[in-house]
């Protein structure tokens, strides 16, 4: 797998005057389903953000579900085992992640997983503190 694209990535790129629509958009389109992946938690992720996002930016569930299967349908999908989750989340406590940012380290276990070459995000900092192997794939679009 060449590529994993975070949440963060994926959002704008449904969202013409988002900052970083283009470049996300790019990043989107530049890959195929055989060499881009995503996290699962992250279709929900999506769904979620589209869904609440404030005013004229929210979208219906069902406008929520037509953008979540666009990325199903551009990207390989990667989930972790239940036996992935217990061994990413002791890793993780042993690094000293806490609340919330085990979220991203979720992705970022999808990410190592896959064997993306590259992790595209707009959090560096936040995917930063996973350890080397995650931040060595670590890269904005």
């Amino acid at each position: 797998m060449k590529a994993f694209l975070d949440t963060s990535v994926l959002v704008p790129v449904f969202y013409g005057d988002h900052v970083h629509h283009q470049a996300s958009l790019d990043v989107f389109t530049r890959y195929g389903r055989k060499d881009a992946c995503c996290g699962a938690h992250s279709l929900v992720e999506v769904y979620s953000a589209l869904t609440r996002m404030p005013g004229k930016y929210r979208i219906s569930g069902e406008q929520g579900m037509l953008f979540v299967g666009s990325i199903r349908e551009r990207l390989t999908v990667v989930g972790l085992t239940p036996d992935e989750y217990f061994s990413m989340l002791q890793e993780n406590a042993a690094l000293g992640i806490a609340g919330g940012a085990i979220y991203d380290a979720l992705l970022a276990g999808c990410a190592l997983k896959s064997g993306a070459e590259k992790m595209f995000t707009w959090n560096l900092r936040h995917y930063g503190q996973f350890g080397p192997k995650v931040a060595s794939l670590l890269q904005t679009p």
